[in-house]
């Protein structure tokens, strides 16, 4: 038996916690980013080393969100989000001791490992808590929760790093994120919430669990995971590049880089909110994706290629900021129309294998970024490379049209 509907109110309300979620993870992970030209300076790592750092973040989380995403769709996101968020925080607050590049590559092993559950059990609860014709503008807000971190992160992390230096500021992000740990037990506490964040709604669990080979070679999966190929680039450029390419071309200090970079994460979640909300209310034939909504969006990334022209940092982050509005609104609005077509008990799975799509890009991206500033000297060719890049897997998502795993 189905468990009933939450109330709007209520529903949103869980909705927007999980978002959080989405938050401290982001906090945790891209603190490393914002300290990046102090630690590395400190540690005697190059722009190189640097890129196979976020590599290895990126090639966990490749590994654990699709396994993530199937522990989540068998354990429930409520419970599943609160034991890997206490692991994650740990490992982030030891960031503070590391010695050097070897000790530091293991811990972004661990964190990439730790944080896998967030993505899968954040989209499983929307799905779960929020009516049908709501969840294309839940996932545009799902997403704002990555970039409200990533606007958090910078000013946080430069405020903590003055007081008392880098170690301090990864101790001090990690010890912000507990402070989900009371919402989260308050908002899953009512005995309807649980019924129905344990248990897939009854009228969309007609079609049986797919196995994960079922799955991922699904035409409908494969399309949605080119658009999270095409714009994982743009969002993992300004998180976790942002405070190098200040520094390196425009000579801004490690105190100040959090007086820029809070405006890209802002411009991700204005495009994620706009275009979520617009294909919850556009009128499309029944199962029919956003075309014209995506199409304008990816425009709108290439914007990243212009990111040479800017003289002063302020220019960058117009240009950057443009870039982010299309990346935020390509996340949601595939996301959205993925997770829409696949068995109410594969979210998550579906949704760890596109946060493992992101994941990819970002392994192949990051060596290749590092190395190019360490031969080049500047991150011109870069910018223009990764502005390109999310024209081929955009096409793609808009010229396909796989049928639903249901009508497969």
């Amino acid at each position: 038996m189905e468990s009933p509907a939450l109330s709007r109110r209520l529903a949103w309300t869980v909705a927007l916690v999980a978002t959080l979620t989405m938050t401290v993870s982001y906090i945790d992970r891209a603190t490393l980013a914002v300290l990046a030209p102090s630690v590395t300076k400190a540690l005697g790592i190059s722009d190189t080393a640097y890129g196979w750092l976020t590599s290895a973040f990126s090639i966990a989380y490749l590994v654990a969100t699709p396994l993530s995403g199937w522990w989540i769709d068998r354990v429930g996101a409520r419970r599943g989000l609160l034991g890997s968020l206490l692991l994650w925080t740990s490992i982030a607050a030891l960031h503070a001791l590391v010695p050097g590049f070897a000790t530091l590559f293991i811990l972004r092993i661990a964190l990439g490992i730790a944080e896998g559950p967030s993505f899968p059990g954040a989209a499983q609860t929307l799905q779960r808590v929020l009516p049908p014709d709501e969840r294309a503008r839940g996932f545009g807000v799902l997403f704002t929760g990555s970039s409200i971190g990533g606007m958090l992160v910078p000013p946080l992390a430069s405020w903590l790093f003055g007081l008392g230096g880098w170690p301090l500021a990864f101790v001090g992000t990690a010890a912000v994120g507990l402070l989900w740990v009371p919402l989260w037990l308050l908002v899953t506490r009512r005995a309807d919430v649980r019924a129905r964040m344990d248990t897939p709604p009854a009228a969309e669990d007609v079609v049986p669990r797919a196995s994960f080979r079922d799955l991922a070679s699904h035409p409908i999966l494969l399309r949605g995971l080119c658009a999270i190929f095409a714009a994982a680039p743009i969002a993992g450029f300004a998180l976790g590049w942002g405070a190098k390419f200040l520094d390196r071309t425009f000579r801004v200090a490690q105190e100040d880089v959090g007086h820029y970079l809070w405006l890209p994460p802002l411009m991700f979640d204005a495009g994620a909110i706009l275009f979520g909300d617009l294909a919850s209310r556009l009128r499309r034939a029944p199962g029919a994706p956003p075309r014209l909504l995506f199409a304008i969006a990816f425009i709108l990334g290439t914007a990243l290629a212009l990111l040479p022209l800017a003289t002063t940092p302020w220019q960058a982050m117009a240009f950057l900021g443009i870039a982010m509005i299309g990346a935020g609104a390509m996340y949601t609005l595939a996301t959205a129309d993925l997770l829409s077509r696949v068995p109410a008990r594969n979210v998550s799975l579906a949704g760890g294998m596109m946060a493992g799509s992101q994941s990819l890009a970002l392994i192949i991206m990051n060596p290749l970024i590092g190395a190019s500033v360490d031969h080049a000297g500047d991150y011109h060719a870069v910018t223009i490379a990764l502005g390109i890049w999310v024209i081929p897997g955009s096409l793609v998502w808009l010229a396909w049209r796989p049928p639903s795993y249901a009508r497969a």
